[in-house]
């Protein structure tokens, strides 16, 4: 049910996986780090099933044809314009974005940016960065769980950390809450020349240089009560960050890695909010 797709655009080919009719309603699915499309697997097959047109890209530094070397070139601008290359190459004049992680921030800030192109967003585990900053801020529990950022901002010591010892840091990162298997593909992707410094440079990066405002399309958000990196107190008060009708669902028990770990309930609300919109 699962196809391979390239997109092609003025920064390269990113690759992608897709499902679902031609004409189908457009979902466009962001992952983070240190994962790629894959992630999303289970929710791109189930929604080409239910009709829709999903497409998962391997995103900037993760797709070959689309890597980069210098940490300036992937800045949160760049990313939002990612996304809207890629909806412009896959004839999408408006469409429903749904991310993760990395992704996730990708995702609030192209809702930001460009209203008009989005129907829906929904957003797995990372909260509204405005919501973030103030709790990193304000918070100390927040603040404590961001400092792997700052540290892996330092290069290239962070490279060899994480793939030392057949990657054992790498691995630990999903603390086994995923099938060994997906581990194994994304240490392989990540060990090929130049790839992790890639996906580590949207940490380095730097920060966006504008401020991101509330969001007024149609929001679905879902945190875990077991997200290490993300504590409960940006996760709630992102809801202060959503001018637009707003969903907020909390899934028990679950880690960060809720696409994959708990897939039959975040496509379960994701298909709800999406049936909503």
């Amino acid at each position: 049910m699962i196809e391979q797709l390239s997109i092609p655009t003025e920064a390269g080919s990113f690759d992608a996986i897709a499902a679902g009719p031609a004409d189908g309603r457009p979902v466009l699915l962001l992952h983070g780090f240190p994962e790629a499309s894959v992630e999303w697997e289970h929710q791109v097959a189930t929604l080409g099933v239910l009709g829709y047109r999903a497409v998962a890209p391997d995103q900037r530094g993760y797709s070959p044809g689309v890597r980069p070397q210098q940490p300036a070139e992937y800045g949160i601008a760049t990313l939002v314009s990612d996304v809207v290359t890629m909806a412009d190459a896959l004839g999408w004049q408006r469409f429903d974005l749904i991310g993760h992680d990395w992704g996730g921030a990708v995702a609030w800030w192209t809702a930001d940016e460009h209203p008009h192109r989005l129907r829906s967003l929904a957003v797995v585990s990372t909260p509204h960065p405005g919501a973030l900053a103030e709790a990193m801020r304000t918070d100390e529990d927040q603040h404590l769980r961001s400092g792997y950022m700052t540290e892996w901002r330092q290069t290239p010591a962070t490279e060899r950390r994480m793939l030392a010892d057949n990657a054992k840091a790498l691995r630990e990162i999903f603390d086994r809450r995923i099938p060994p298997s997906k581990v194994d593909e994304y240490v392989g992707r990540l060990t090929e020349p130049g790839a992790l410094t890639a996906a580590l440079n949207w940490y380095r990066a730097g920060r966006p240089g504008g401020k991101i405002g509330r969001i007024t399309v149609p929001t679905l958000y879902l945190w875990s009560t077991e997200d290490v990196a993300f504590g409960s107190a940006a996760a709630l008060a992102t809801e202060q960050w959503c001018t637009g009708p707003y969903r907020f669902e909390m899934l028990e028990d679950v880690s960060h890695w809720a696409v994959e770990e708990a897939p039959e309930a975040v496509t379960s609300l994701l298909v709800e909010h999406l049936g909503g919109h």
